[in-house]
């Protein structure tokens, strides 16, 4: 007699339970010894705000600063005193001084204040009279 066909069900059950059902799982061979990631998907950037070198001048530098300080690094120094954006570097200022007022930069100093605003001194040459291009700029 032929077993019914929940005696068959059971049997295989039992042969399930005492073998595992995961006993016939296939690894992957490797060939090598080094594990390479796979190649995913790499989209574009999208920024949310412009980037600093793509922004004018005149965001660059916001104002001069024409405190009695100030007045003296112009007069003794050569020195203009400018507040600048905080993200700006030297770079970025130097080139922002020379689009707006047509001169070059000797040498450039920034500080962040406690304030959190940034303060840029701007030495310029000795040929060229911070007085003339503080009188242009204010």
């Amino acid at each position: 007699m032929a077993p019914s066909k929940a005696t068959a069900k059971a049997q295989s059950a039992r042969k399930a339970a005492k073998k595992g059902v995961n006993s016939r799982k296939v690894h992957k061979v490797r060939y090598t010894t080094t594990f390479h990631q796979p190649k995913t998907l790499h989209l574009p950037r999208t920024p949310k705000y412009q980037a600093l070198a793509k922004v004018s001048s005149s965001v660059i530098l916001k104002q001069p600063l024409n405190t009695e300080t100030a007045m003296k690094k112009i007069e003794d120094h050569n020195t203009l005193v400018f507040l600048v954006d905080v993200r700006a570097n030297k770079r970025h200022i130097k080139t922002a001084v020379k689009k707006l007022y047509d001169v070059d930069a000797a040498k450039i100093n920034t500080l962040i204040r406690p304030d959190g605003v940034k303060k840029a001194f701007i030495r310029l040459p000795a040929d060229v009279d911070a007085l003339d291009v503080a009188n242009k700029v204010s």
